[in-house]
Protein backbone atom coordinates (compact mmCIF):
# COMPACT_ATOMS: atom_id res chain seq x y z
CA UNK A 1 0.00 0.00 0.00
CA UNK A 2 2.32 2.85 -1.19
CA UNK A 3 1.95 6.43 0.10
CA UNK A 4 -0.43 9.01 -2.26
CA UNK A 5 -1.07 11.72 0.42
CA UNK A 6 0.25 13.95 2.68
CA UNK A 7 -3.80 13.72 4.50
CA UNK A 8 -3.25 13.39 8.59
CA UNK A 9 -4.80 11.42 10.55
CA UNK A 10 -8.25 14.28 10.92
CA UNK A 11 -8.15 14.52 7.23
CA UNK A 12 -8.66 10.92 6.82
CA UNK A 13 -11.71 10.47 9.83
CA UNK A 14 -13.32 13.65 8.01
CA UNK A 15 -12.83 12.88 4.16
CA UNK A 16 -13.85 8.77 4.51
CA UNK A 17 -15.05 7.82 7.78
CA UNK A 18 -17.92 10.80 8.70
CA UNK A 19 -21.33 9.59 7.65
CA UNK A 20 -23.69 12.42 6.35
CA UNK A 21 -27.08 10.71 7.43
CA UNK A 22 -25.96 8.97 11.01
CA UNK A 23 -29.55 7.01 12.83
CA UNK A 24 -31.77 9.28 14.48
CA UNK A 25 -30.29 7.66 17.90
CA UNK A 26 -27.20 9.04 17.39
CA UNK A 27 -27.17 12.11 19.88
CA UNK A 28 -23.08 12.89 18.92
CA UNK A 29 -21.01 10.89 16.24
CA UNK A 30 -17.59 11.29 14.94
CA UNK A 31 -15.80 14.14 15.88
CA UNK A 32 -15.51 14.25 19.46
CA UNK A 33 -13.95 12.90 22.60
CA UNK A 34 -16.77 10.09 22.54
CA UNK A 35 -20.07 9.61 21.30
CA UNK A 36 -23.65 9.88 22.91
CA UNK A 37 -26.63 7.45 21.45
CA UNK A 38 -29.56 7.45 22.88
CA UNK A 39 -30.39 3.56 24.34
CA UNK A 40 -34.17 2.00 23.70
CA UNK A 41 -36.10 1.40 26.94
CA UNK A 42 -36.81 -2.20 27.87
CA UNK A 43 -33.49 -3.44 25.83
CA UNK A 44 -30.14 -4.50 26.95
CA UNK A 45 -27.20 -3.44 24.54
CA UNK A 46 -25.14 -6.48 22.92
CA UNK A 47 -21.38 -5.36 22.39
CA UNK A 48 -18.90 -7.24 20.41
CA UNK A 49 -15.04 -6.33 18.94
CA UNK A 50 -13.20 -8.19 16.49
CA UNK A 51 -9.60 -7.36 15.15
CA UNK A 52 -8.11 -8.05 11.82
CA UNK A 53 -4.61 -8.10 11.17
CA UNK A 54 -2.57 -8.64 8.42
CA UNK A 55 -1.37 -11.73 7.67
CA UNK A 56 -3.22 -13.01 10.20
CA UNK A 57 -6.86 -12.59 8.99
CA UNK A 58 -6.05 -11.83 5.30
CA UNK A 59 -3.56 -11.27 3.15
CA UNK A 60 -2.03 -8.20 1.54
CA UNK A 61 -3.79 -8.29 -1.83
CA UNK A 62 -7.16 -8.69 -0.66
CA UNK A 63 -9.25 -5.83 -2.12
CA UNK A 64 -9.80 -2.96 0.04
CA UNK A 65 -13.24 -3.07 -0.71
CA UNK A 66 -13.76 -7.03 0.36
CA UNK A 67 -11.53 -6.01 3.09
CA UNK A 68 -14.21 -2.89 4.28
CA UNK A 69 -17.24 -5.30 4.17
CA UNK A 70 -15.49 -8.21 5.99
CA UNK A 71 -14.40 -6.37 8.60
CA UNK A 72 -17.62 -4.71 9.43
CA UNK A 73 -19.54 -8.17 8.62
CA UNK A 74 -17.67 -10.27 11.06
CA UNK A 75 -18.69 -7.76 13.88
CA UNK A 76 -22.76 -8.21 12.66
CA UNK A 77 -22.49 -11.95 12.51
CA UNK A 78 -22.13 -11.55 16.35
CA UNK A 79 -25.07 -9.33 16.47
CA UNK A 80 -26.98 -12.13 14.19
CA UNK A 81 -26.07 -14.91 16.90
CA UNK A 82 -27.37 -12.94 20.14
CA UNK A 83 -30.42 -11.85 18.11
CA UNK A 84 -29.88 -8.65 18.37
CA UNK A 85 -30.10 -5.24 15.98
CA UNK A 86 -27.19 -3.46 15.29
CA UNK A 87 -27.32 0.43 15.71
CA UNK A 88 -23.55 1.69 16.03
CA UNK A 89 -19.93 0.70 15.41
CA UNK A 90 -16.33 2.03 16.10
CA UNK A 91 -13.50 1.66 13.75
CA UNK A 92 -9.84 1.60 14.75
CA UNK A 93 -7.44 1.60 12.04
CA UNK A 94 -3.99 1.12 11.92
CA UNK A 95 -2.26 2.06 8.64
CA UNK A 96 1.22 1.57 7.27
CA UNK A 97 0.53 4.83 5.11
CA UNK A 98 -1.96 6.74 3.66
CA UNK A 99 -3.41 5.76 0.24
CA UNK A 100 -6.32 7.81 -0.72
CA UNK A 101 -7.62 4.57 -3.55
CA UNK A 102 -7.01 1.93 -0.82
CA UNK A 103 -9.42 3.79 1.59
CA UNK A 104 -11.88 5.15 -0.58
CA UNK A 105 -12.52 1.31 -1.72
CA UNK A 106 -12.27 -0.10 2.09
CA UNK A 107 -14.91 2.73 3.22
CA UNK A 108 -17.19 1.91 0.23
CA UNK A 109 -17.01 -1.70 1.25
CA UNK A 110 -17.89 -0.47 4.74
CA UNK A 111 -20.26 2.39 4.31
CA UNK A 112 -22.30 -0.17 2.06
CA UNK A 113 -22.97 -3.34 4.57
CA UNK A 114 -23.32 -0.48 7.22
CA UNK A 115 -25.91 1.61 5.28
CA UNK A 116 -27.90 -1.92 4.64
CA UNK A 117 -27.65 -2.87 8.46
CA UNK A 118 -28.87 0.74 9.11
CA UNK A 119 -25.61 1.13 11.57
CA UNK A 120 -23.98 4.17 11.91
CA UNK A 121 -20.21 4.98 12.35
CA UNK A 122 -19.41 6.82 15.74
CA UNK A 123 -16.18 6.58 16.41
CA UNK A 124 -12.77 5.10 16.73
CA UNK A 125 -8.97 5.82 15.38
CA UNK A 126 -6.66 6.57 13.30
CA UNK A 127 -2.82 5.21 13.57
CA UNK A 128 0.22 4.61 12.17
CA UNK A 129 1.44 1.12 11.92
CA UNK A 130 1.33 -2.24 10.45
CA UNK A 131 -2.33 -2.90 8.70
CA UNK A 132 -4.87 -4.04 11.11
CA UNK A 133 -8.66 -2.75 11.51
CA UNK A 134 -10.61 -3.24 15.29
CA UNK A 135 -14.10 -2.90 15.00
CA UNK A 136 -17.06 -2.82 17.69
CA UNK A 137 -20.22 -2.89 17.18
CA UNK A 138 -23.08 -2.32 19.37
CA UNK A 139 -26.54 -3.58 19.00
CA UNK A 140 -29.91 -3.84 21.29
CA UNK A 141 -31.87 -6.48 22.14
CA UNK A 142 -35.24 -6.44 23.97
CA UNK A 143 -34.64 -7.25 27.54
CA UNK A 144 -34.92 -11.71 28.48
CA UNK A 145 -34.27 -12.05 24.74
CA UNK A 146 -30.82 -12.24 23.75
CA UNK A 147 -29.94 -15.96 22.46
CA UNK A 148 -27.12 -17.47 24.45
CA UNK A 149 -24.68 -20.51 23.88
CA UNK A 150 -25.61 -22.16 27.10
CA UNK A 151 -29.51 -22.85 26.96
CA UNK A 152 -29.74 -26.25 24.63
CA UNK A 153 -31.04 -29.22 25.98
CA UNK A 154 -30.24 -33.03 25.34
CA UNK A 155 -33.28 -33.95 22.68
CA UNK A 156 -33.02 -30.34 21.06
CA UNK A 157 -32.93 -30.55 17.22
CA UNK A 158 -29.54 -28.74 15.64
CA UNK A 159 -29.46 -26.60 12.64
CA UNK A 160 -27.79 -24.31 10.58
CA UNK A 161 -28.53 -21.08 8.13
CA UNK A 162 -26.82 -21.42 4.64
CA UNK A 163 -24.29 -23.59 2.83
CA UNK A 164 -20.70 -24.29 4.58
CA UNK A 165 -17.21 -25.00 3.26
CA UNK A 166 -17.19 -22.48 0.45
CA UNK A 167 -15.22 -19.59 2.54
CA UNK A 168 -12.40 -22.24 3.21
CA UNK A 169 -12.37 -23.74 0.02
CA UNK A 170 -11.28 -19.71 -1.19
CA UNK A 171 -8.96 -20.03 1.37
CA UNK A 172 -7.25 -22.88 0.47
CA UNK A 173 -6.87 -22.29 -2.61
CA UNK A 174 -5.30 -18.94 -2.18
CA UNK A 175 -2.90 -20.77 0.22
CA UNK A 176 -2.32 -22.84 -2.77
CA UNK A 177 -3.40 -26.15 -0.96
CA UNK A 178 -5.22 -27.10 -3.90
CA UNK A 179 -6.45 -25.47 -7.26
CA UNK A 180 -9.78 -24.69 -8.35
CA UNK A 181 -10.87 -23.79 -12.17
CA UNK A 182 -11.15 -20.23 -12.59
CA UNK A 183 -15.15 -20.53 -12.00
CA UNK A 184 -15.19 -22.73 -8.84
CA UNK A 185 -12.83 -19.82 -7.27
CA UNK A 186 -14.63 -17.09 -8.44
CA UNK A 187 -17.93 -18.55 -6.67
CA UNK A 188 -16.50 -19.36 -3.25
CA UNK A 189 -14.20 -15.99 -3.16
CA UNK A 190 -17.84 -14.47 -3.08
CA UNK A 191 -18.37 -16.07 0.63
CA UNK A 192 -14.99 -16.31 1.35
CA UNK A 193 -14.36 -12.21 0.88
CA UNK A 194 -17.81 -11.08 1.13
CA UNK A 195 -19.99 -13.16 4.05
CA UNK A 196 -23.62 -11.54 4.30
CA UNK A 197 -24.39 -11.82 8.63
CA UNK A 198 -27.64 -13.57 9.16
CA UNK A 199 -29.16 -10.56 11.21
CA UNK A 200 -32.67 -10.83 10.26
CA UNK A 201 -32.37 -14.93 11.04
CA UNK A 202 -31.03 -13.92 14.83
CA UNK A 203 -34.79 -11.65 14.90
CA UNK A 204 -36.42 -14.34 13.91
CA UNK A 205 -35.13 -16.87 16.48
CA UNK A 206 -35.14 -15.48 19.37
CA UNK A 207 -38.34 -16.85 20.64
CA UNK A 208 -37.79 -20.44 19.53
CA UNK A 209 -34.18 -21.05 19.35
CA UNK A 210 -32.90 -22.53 22.35
CA UNK A 211 -28.77 -21.64 21.98
CA UNK A 212 -26.96 -20.01 19.00
CA UNK A 213 -23.51 -19.09 17.96
CA UNK A 214 -21.98 -17.94 14.73
CA UNK A 215 -19.62 -20.27 12.61
CA UNK A 216 -16.25 -18.41 12.70
CA UNK A 217 -13.94 -20.87 13.35
CA UNK A 218 -15.55 -24.03 11.83
CA UNK A 219 -19.02 -25.71 12.44
CA UNK A 220 -17.38 -28.41 15.02
CA UNK A 221 -15.15 -25.63 16.89
CA UNK A 222 -17.94 -23.59 17.41
CA UNK A 223 -20.77 -26.34 18.04
CA UNK A 224 -18.91 -27.32 20.72
CA UNK A 225 -19.03 -24.19 22.34
CA UNK A 226 -22.58 -24.69 22.78
CA UNK A 227 -22.58 -28.23 23.97
CA UNK A 228 -19.96 -27.93 26.56
CA UNK A 229 -21.71 -24.90 27.93
CA UNK A 230 -25.03 -26.86 27.67
CA UNK A 231 -23.81 -29.92 28.88
CA UNK A 232 -24.64 -31.79 25.50
CA UNK A 233 -23.37 -33.68 22.95
CA UNK A 234 -24.82 -34.10 19.24
CA UNK A 235 -25.05 -36.66 16.84
CA UNK A 236 -24.39 -34.88 12.71
CA UNK A 237 -25.73 -36.37 9.91
CA UNK A 238 -23.36 -35.40 7.38
CA UNK A 239 -25.74 -36.31 4.65
CA UNK A 240 -27.69 -33.69 5.49
CA UNK A 241 -25.11 -31.02 5.76
CA UNK A 242 -25.52 -27.71 3.51
CA UNK A 243 -23.00 -28.22 1.02
CA UNK A 244 -22.56 -26.75 -2.49
CA UNK A 245 -22.48 -28.07 -5.82
CA UNK A 246 -19.13 -26.20 -6.78
CA UNK A 247 -17.80 -27.67 -3.28
CA UNK A 248 -18.31 -31.37 -4.33
CA UNK A 249 -17.60 -31.17 -7.22
CA UNK A 250 -13.76 -29.52 -6.82
CA UNK A 251 -12.61 -31.75 -3.99
CA UNK A 252 -15.30 -34.46 -3.55
CA UNK A 253 -17.52 -35.76 -0.46
CA UNK A 254 -14.42 -36.37 2.11
CA UNK A 255 -12.75 -32.89 1.62
CA UNK A 256 -15.95 -31.37 1.41
CA UNK A 257 -17.02 -32.56 5.36
CA UNK A 258 -13.93 -31.44 6.11
CA UNK A 259 -14.34 -28.07 4.90
CA UNK A 260 -17.94 -27.67 6.27
CA UNK A 261 -17.12 -29.06 9.59
CA UNK A 262 -13.37 -27.07 9.83
CA UNK A 263 -12.85 -24.93 7.20
CA UNK A 264 -14.34 -21.48 9.30
CA UNK A 265 -14.97 -18.03 8.16
CA UNK A 266 -18.71 -19.18 6.65
CA UNK A 267 -20.33 -17.07 9.19
CA UNK A 268 -23.23 -18.71 9.07
CA UNK A 269 -25.67 -19.27 12.48
CA UNK A 270 -25.11 -22.47 14.39
CA UNK A 271 -28.98 -23.02 16.45
CA UNK A 272 -30.65 -25.50 18.59
CA UNK A 273 -34.42 -26.04 18.64
CA UNK A 274 -36.37 -27.76 21.65
CA UNK A 275 -38.99 -30.24 19.42
CA UNK A 276 -42.33 -27.96 20.89
CA UNK A 277 -40.59 -25.63 18.70
CA UNK A 278 -39.22 -27.22 15.55
CA UNK A 279 -43.19 -26.53 13.89
CA UNK A 280 -42.29 -22.89 14.54
CA UNK A 281 -38.86 -23.07 12.62
CA UNK A 282 -40.23 -22.28 9.03
CA UNK A 283 -42.48 -19.51 9.98
CA UNK A 284 -39.83 -17.86 12.04
CA UNK A 285 -37.10 -17.35 9.45
CA UNK A 286 -39.27 -17.28 6.29
CA UNK A 287 -39.45 -13.21 6.47
CA UNK A 288 -35.49 -13.18 6.37
CA UNK A 289 -35.07 -15.25 3.22
CA UNK A 290 -32.47 -16.93 4.72
CA UNK A 291 -31.88 -21.41 3.93
CA UNK A 292 -31.89 -23.21 6.75
CA UNK A 293 -30.83 -27.40 7.29
CA UNK A 294 -31.49 -29.50 10.36
CA UNK A 295 -28.36 -31.29 10.82
CA UNK A 296 -28.49 -33.43 13.99
CA UNK A 297 -30.02 -33.82 17.39
CA UNK A 298 -28.50 -33.24 20.64
CA UNK A 299 -28.71 -35.72 23.46
CA UNK A 300 -26.80 -35.83 26.85
CA UNK A 301 -22.35 -35.42 27.35
CA UNK A 302 -19.67 -32.99 27.69
CA UNK A 303 -19.04 -31.54 23.70
CA UNK A 304 -18.64 -35.08 22.45
CA UNK A 305 -19.96 -34.47 18.68
CA UNK A 306 -20.67 -38.26 16.76
CA UNK A 307 -20.69 -38.25 13.20
CA UNK A 308 -22.39 -40.31 10.97
CA UNK A 309 -22.53 -41.06 6.96
CA UNK A 310 -26.00 -42.65 5.87
CA UNK A 311 -26.33 -44.21 9.51
CA UNK A 312 -22.88 -45.10 10.10
CA UNK A 313 -20.23 -43.90 12.02
CA UNK A 314 -17.69 -41.51 10.24
CA UNK A 315 -14.34 -41.45 11.59
CA UNK A 316 -12.07 -38.36 11.78
CA UNK A 317 -11.40 -35.36 14.52
CA UNK A 318 -12.84 -32.24 13.30
CA UNK A 319 -10.71 -29.06 15.01
CA UNK A 320 -11.27 -25.26 13.96
CA UNK A 321 -9.06 -22.72 14.00
CA UNK A 322 -7.76 -21.59 16.95
CA UNK A 323 -5.15 -17.86 17.10
CA UNK A 324 -3.04 -19.49 19.81
CA UNK A 325 -2.76 -23.15 17.93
Amino acid sequence: MRSQSSLGEFDIIEKYFRQSSPRQDVVLGVGDDAALVAAPENSQIAISTDTLVEGIHFFADIPPRALGHKALAVNLSDMAAMGAEPRWVTLALTLPEVNEDWLAQFSKGFYDLAEYFNVSLIGGDTTKGPLSITVTVHGVVPSGKALRRNGAKPGDWLYVTGNLGDSGLALAHLQQKLSLTPQQFELCLKQHYYPQPRVLAGYGLRDIASATIDISDGLANDLRHILRQSGCSASLKLEQLPLSETMTEAVGLDQSFQLALCGGEDYELCFTVPESNKGSVNTSLSYSGVPYTCIGQLASGQGEIKLQYQGKPYQFEPSGWDHFN
